[in-house]
């Protein structure tokens, strides 16, 4: 079993685990116990009683983050040379089709996002094995398949995130930086589950949002009371 520092132990100190902390109490709390030297990521993990395995109960979704995600995301735009200067003046970090093909047929996945078009999708249907399972996969749903690539870009820049229900009924997403304020967090968070709220597929039944956590990177995770939403 990995030992437990005494940084960890200081935060573990600091979460009352018979607790339900409000969204704003946690968004405090995840700040105080962030003990590492870089800008750590705050993530939300939410438990929905869903089964996923069924096509009916399948959560997915985007939502903007009225804070932004606090990291700048590389996008790549795959567009023809038609839409080439539409998605550099909206801030792609890389552009271009044929060339970028090759590089990710050959490994390349230095990006965090792929915009493209209705009429390149099927140039990268072979290259589904490469992106897919990295999550890289252009799909019309989370608007990252569109002929307003412009849009989509900023979007993108922005805030835009897009989430899906892991195989075990969890969203795991990022919701900001421990250097964020804690309305900005709070802000962030309510809004991601909001949008799950709205999702919420006709075929559950009982309880839909089972509990919520938020941590940062490597800290412990705060149980939120899912009520405060």
């Amino acid at each position: 079993m990995a030992r437990v520092t005494k940084k960890q132990k200081e935060a573990l100190a600091k979460i009352d685990r018979n607790k339900l902390y409000s969204i704003s109490e946690a968004s405090s709390l995840v700040k105080e116990i962030t003990n590492v030297k870089f800008d750590a990521s705050v993530d939300l993990a939410v438990r929905l009683g869903v089964d996923p395995r069924k096509a009916n109960q399948m959560v997915r979704g985007v939502v903007t983050l009225p804070h932004g995600t606090g990291k700048d995301v590389k996008v790549l735009a795959l567009v023809t040379p038609d839409k080439e200067a539409e998605a550099q003046e909206a801030g792609a970090d890389f552009v271009g089709l044929d060339d970028y093909l090759q590089k990710i047929k050959g490994g390349w996945t230095d990006v965090d996002v792929i915009i493209t078009m209705p009429s390149v999708m099927g140039k990268l249907g072979p290259l589904g094995r490469i992106l897919g399972p990295r999550g890289l996969m252009p799909n019309p749903k989370t608007g990252t398949v569109t002929m307003d690539v412009a849009k989509a870009v900023s979007e993108v820049k922005a805030g835009k995130i897009d989430f899906k229900v892991d195989k075990t009924g969890i969203v795991h997403a990022a919701i900001g930086k421990a250097s964020f304020s804690p309305d900005k967090l709070e802000g962030n968070a309510a809004e991601l589950l909001q949008t799950l709220i709205k999702l919420k597929p006709t075929a559950a039944k009982g309880t839909y949002i089972k509990s919520v956590y938020m941590s940062s990177t490597m800290s412990p995770s705060i149980a939120v009371d899912p009520k405060t939403v």
